[in-house]
């Protein structure tokens, strides 16, 4: 999966010099051609170039935390003093707590997900989803998506846990990250940063665990605290339906 990503990535990245490549050409037209031609076609082209490194676009993603209060999440009924709001992110220190979105009582199916995600050192979390509400335990349904960068847990961030694990990261502990995942049909893709890190393709009859049903449906999100010594914010919490 590593090699993979780096595939992915240097691709982008060629495609980017490419176009760089041919914007410098543009640059250099005969003498003859008129001034605003040439700075027309070179801007162009450097835009072109531009996109080829940029982020996905947020076109069509909806905001669902305001960065201020808990309207629309609802905290597991146990340990709830776990979550707190500092400078516009939701803070998870505590005892175990999941974090449920409650704001759309329309279930997401096939969706994209952002989440800036920060970690401190020998921190655990999760981003949860196609889960439901559960005032206690760890969320029977749906699937997480692993947070985590030098926990001891060596299931590391962007993960299905439990279902495709992965003992590698891009993100940094103390840095924020972007933790994107997109479901859809019976695909989903984890990207952090814009780096592909999983792509799983749930294979036609699979049938939900009895624990954990790890099985793509529908649901809501939830957000992982997982225990006391760590210390996960989340925040810019946007979703897309594609469907």
């Amino acid at each position: 999966m590593e090699s993979c990503c780096l595939i992915c990535s240097s691709n982008r990245i060629a495609a980017g010099l490419r176009q760089i490549a041919i914007a410098r050409g543009a640059l250099r037209l005969q003498h003859n051609d008129q001034p605003m031609k040439r700075l027309s076609i070179a801007a162009f082209t450097l835009a072109l170039a531009i996109r080829a490194f940029a982020a996905d676009s947020e076109d069509g993603f909806v905001k669902i935390f305001d960065g201020k209060t808990f309207n629309g999440w609802k905290p597991a009924e146990e340990h709830t003093d776990t979550w707190k709001i500092e400078d516009g992110a939701f803070v998870a220190h505590g005892d175990r707590c999941h974090l449920y979105y409650v704001g759309d009582q329309k279930p997401f199916k096939n969706f994209e997900l952002k989440v800036d995600v920060m970690t401190e050192p020998n921190s655990n979390g999760g981003i949860y989803f196609h889960t439901r509400y559960q005032p206690t335990s760890w969320p029977k349904y749906g699937f997480e998506s692993q947070v985590n960068v030098s926990h001891g847990d060596w299931i590391k961030s962007g993960s299905l846990y439990g279902l495709v694990n992965l003992g590698w990261t891009p993100a940094k502990d103390r840095q924020w990250w972007t933790q994107d995942i997109k479901v859809e049909g019976n695909k989903v893709t984890v990207k952090i940063d814009g780096v592909t890190v999983l792509e799983y393709n749930e294979p036609p009859g699979a049938q939900p665990g009895n624990d954990f049903t790890r099985k793509l449906d529908e649901g809501t999100f939830a957000l992982q605290a997982h225990d006391p010594k760590s210390i996960v914010r989340y925040k810019n919490i946007r979703v897309k339906r594609l469907n």
